[in-house]
């Protein structure tokens, strides 16, 4: 504790005259995360707008410098000590023979520690009147200092307004800087809905040189914390479970819901009994990002990081509520939902789709569905069978539709087939065609027998003109 009661004028020690070295001889904090280099580049480029408006706000040439601050070493060391009392506000650590300090009991989420546990603690600084270390939990948020803050170091910083690069924040009354894909997981396209927000954050750089240059991540602080609340949720979620959810991001084949620390994906075929079609508009009509939702846990692989999930799970079966109206021979109105090289999908009652091949829209031969049908088209079909266990309804447009007649000769009538009815007026009987007229030429060239058109008539000797009516 040697080196701590040195830096720390209020320790309990012999006061002493300490002269903070000259700022050019006190190297620069370095930085406790790595910080990659468009982040790095994003910083640079936005502490130069900063140094650039520090110039404009200047004091003129003749008036009082603002100096830098002192700095000071070992401000926040690190000890683990002996949990000696647990009150209603206060936990006391016992790091050796009359040192102790003292932890607010608020900076424990869950329980507090026991008497007789080792508990590791940051210390702030030292209270000479109550002679007491004041201590923080590794990674609590703390009150900002401008003498004891470096990187790595979580606080609070109130944001004041927005730049072209970023947030500007106000710390221990000094300005600090957010690039703004530090402001969250995900991009943000409006930051200046935080300014007059207070937010958690982890310094990550610290130039106390000047006025001093400060770098906050808020990224930083919420990739933490759902590392930590994944962990927890390992051993509580099971698959069939139904938990509660926000909508995080929408995507072309479906939507990732965070579920408080992991995300989960509802694919398209699980977002709705409705059929949902490839794209983020699409997925868009069912939900939005930021919107909580209840969905069912259909697989969960901890080890490729992948949660599956399901919103239609949840809501009532359409096919069973459809029971009693969609049965074999119904005839029923419904939308187009998708077209196919074999044939279209009618929607017949919400969430309930049927099938029409291409066999079925019409008696006439079809080569290409489009030429028949258009998506989202209101049509008319007849339900032709009904399968509950596959959920496949098969449907037809041609079975309301008159059959056609068919044109025949030889006496063999509509119908087509030997004995069939011939139901032809006598105008199409008489119809002069090609077959009709080969007939009567034939009729010519064969030599009359007997008096009649009919011939002998098996001997009678009678002929047609014999007849009397």
């Amino acid at each position: 504790m040697s080196d701590q009661n040195q830096t720390n004028p209020d320790a309990p020690t012999t006061p002493t005259s300490v002269t903070p070295p000259p700022p050019t001889q006190v190297p620069a904090p370095q930085a406790a995360t790595e910080i990659d280099a468009e982040t790095h580049a994003e910083i640079e480029a936005a502490m130069s707008d900063l140094a650039a408006a520090d110039a404009a706000d200047a004091p003129e040439s003749g008036s009082k410098s603002i100096k830098g601050p002192r700095v000071v070493r070992g401000g926040r060391e690190h000890r683990t000590g002996m949990v000696v009392s647990v009150g209603a506000s206060d936990v006391f650590v016992e790091f050796g023979p009359k040192e102790l300090g003292v932890v607010e009991i608020a900076q424990f989420k869950d329980t507090p520690p026991n008497v007789g546990d080792q508990l590791e603690v940051a210390v702030q600084r030292f209270d000479s009147a109550e002679s007491l270390y004041i201590c923080a939990l590794p990674g609590a948020v703390q009150k900002a200092d401008w003498e004891m803050l470096e990187p790595g170091q979580v606080v609070e910083a109130r944001v004041t307004g927005t730049n072209k690069g970023g947030l500007e924040l106000e710390i221990a009354n000094h300005r600090a800087f957010m690039p703004a894909s530090q402001v969250d997981i995900d991009r943000v396209p409006d930051l200046s809905v935080f300014v007059g927000e207070k937010m958690t954050c982890e310094v990550q750089k610290v130039d106390k040189r000047g006025q001093g240059n400060i770098v906050l991540s808020r990224r930083d602080v919420l990739q933490k914390e759902r590392a930590k609340a994944a962990e927890s949720l390992k051993e509580a979620l099971k698959e069939g479970d139904t938990v509660t959810g926000t909508v995080r991001k929408i995507m072309d084949f479906g939507a990732f819901v965070d579920l408080g620390g992991v995300d989960g994906l509802v694919h398209l075929n699980d977002l709705s009994h409705e059929r949902v079609n490839h794209g983020a508009k699409n997925v868009a009509r069912h939900v939005s990002e930021g919107q909580k939702v209840s969905v069912q846990i259909l697989k969960l692989d901890w080890e490729g990081n992948r949660i599956g999930l399901g919103l239609k799970q949840l809501q009532a079966d359409p096919f069973a509520s459809a029971a009693e109206e969609v049965v074999e021979g119904a005839e029923l109105s419904g939308k187009v939902t998708k077209i196919l090289e074999f044939g279209a999908f009618v929607e017949v009652a919400p969430g309930v789709e049927g099938l029409v091949h291409i066999s079925e829209l019409d008696w006439r031969r079809v080569n290409d569905v489009n030429e028949v049908l258009k998506e989202n088209e209101v049509v008319q079909v007849k339900v032709l069978k009904v399968d509950p266990s596959d959920r496949k309804i098969s449907l037809s447009i041609k079975q309301l539709k008159d059959r056609p007649q068919q044109q025949g000769g030889g006496g063999r009538g509509r119908g087509g087939g030997r004995g069939g009815r011939d139901d032809r007026t006598p105008e199409e009987i008489l119809k002069e065609t090609p077959e009709l007229r080969r007939l009567r030429e034939q009729a010519k060239k064969q030599p009359k027998k007997g008096g009649g058109g009919l011939g002998n008539a098996g001997g009678m000797g009678m002929g047609l003109g014999d007849l009397k009516l």
